[in-house]
């Protein structure tokens, strides 16, 4: 499966224990992103495009109403976060 650098960054944070939570519109679709990393950091990339690819590929979802993780085929699917600098 293709999965972009920032969608990897994504799903790293996730892997490591963080959750994205969203804001939805009164059309009910989602408006705004925030990925909250297990350390309670904000991460910038996670934008509602990025958002609804990684829901539209499986990689994340949410239970019983709470904010979306990892799903398994993310966990499956995330490689080693290769150190840029």
């Amino acid at each position: 499966m293709n999965i972009s650098r920032i969608e990897q960054r994504v799903l790293h944070a996730l892997a490591q224990g963080g959750c994205i939570r969203h804001t939805r519109g009164p059309n009910g679709r989602v408006i705004e992103t925030l990925c909250v990393t297990r350390e309670g950091f904000i991460l910038a990339d996670c934008t509602p495009a990025i958002f609804s690819a990684l829901r539209r590929k499986r990689l994340i979802e949410s239970r019983a109403s709470q904010p979306y993780r990892i799903s398994d085929l993310g966990r499956r699917s995330v490689r080693a976060q290769a150190n840029n600098r």
